[in-house]
């Protein structure tokens, strides 16, 4: 049995979305939580058994799952005709789970450290800076490809999109990038997740 514990936009609003893409919706129970926002709003939950009260939140026949890509790795091996992760021993295995790492080692926490105005040599040199995000993204699709692993789109660009859609302002200038996370946010289960969060949250 899969349980997916959700609070409506938040991070967990990408695994909502691979959910939908990966055609899983009829086999998961989805058990919608509160948590502490940024904001103020929102408060810790007992029903949520994240050790530490956060979002998303995989539980699989007992096994728990914590942290975005570490989840989304885990759906799309665990749902490959979908074709949404390449799997073991497939040539762009690599690069899919090297997008994966990079997201929540890099990418991520440049971002969240630019947003709240820190800036230091250690982080610097530890995460980078914004520039070599963008200069990655823009590398990666220099050569026209419609998505981060060629001709297929993946959870890789799911998630790897998906700062850009809480901060716009922050898309990059590189019209190939720009293009890309148009595609993204373009995907029909991307849209249909935001509708079911701004749903709840009105709600």
């Amino acid at each position: 049995m899969l349980t997916f514990y959700h609070s409506p936009q938040t991070r967990s609003t990408r695994i909502l979305a691979l959910l939908r893409e990966l055609g899983a919706l009829d086999r998961v129970e989805i058990r919608r939580v509160s948590i502490p926002r940024i904001d103020g709003t929102g408060q810790s939950d007992p029903a949520n058994p994240h050790p530490e009260g956060k979002v998303p939140l995989l539980v699989h026949d007992g096994v728990t799952i914590r942290e975005t890509t570490a989840i989304a790795l885990y759906l799309t091996d665990l749902f490959p005709a979908a074709g949404l992760g390449p799997k073991v021993g497939e040539s762009r295995r690599g690069a899919y789970l090297s997008w994966l790492a990079w997201y929540g080692a890099v990418m991520e926490p440049v971002y969240v450290l630019h947003a709240a105005g820190f800036e230091h040599p250690i982080a610097q040199a530890t995460f980078r800076g914004i520039p070599e995000v963008e200069a990655a993204l823009s590398e990666a699709l220099a050569d026209g490809r419609p998505w981060l692993l060629g001709d297929r789109y993946s959870a890789a660009d799911l998630i790897v999109h998906s700062p850009y859609g809480y901060f716009p302002e922050a898309i990059p200038a590189d019209p190939k990038v720009r293009d890309w996370i148009a595609r993204c946010m373009a995907r029909p289960a991307t849209l249909w997740a935001a509708e079911q969060d701004s749903a709840a949250m009105a709600a």
